[in-house]
């Protein structure tokens, strides 16, 4: 089973020596396609809907290194 975002976290993966030209702003990501980076993720997110509708795709901050989250599926 696929994950979801497989395709669009590869092609970021695949892309990000590129991105890291615009470390800080968030990239739209639909499947192999890189459809640019934009300063805030409202305005990724605005074009992402515009062009994909409710299709999917991806908004992602670039980052040179990606911060560790911590969570516990044990919360109560």
């Amino acid at each position: 089973m696929a994950l979801y975002f497989d395709t669009e976290l590869k092609t970021y993966r695949k892309h990000l020596p590129d991105l890291l030209e615009s470390e800080g702003k968030f990239v739209l990501i639909r499947g192999e396609e890189v459809d640019g980076a934009f300063d805030t993720y409202g305005d990724a997110l605005e074009v992402g809907y515009t062009k994909y509708g409710l299709e999917s795709f991806l908004v992602k901050q670039i980052r040179s290194a990606e911060p560790i989250q911590y969570f516990s599926r044990d919360l109560r």
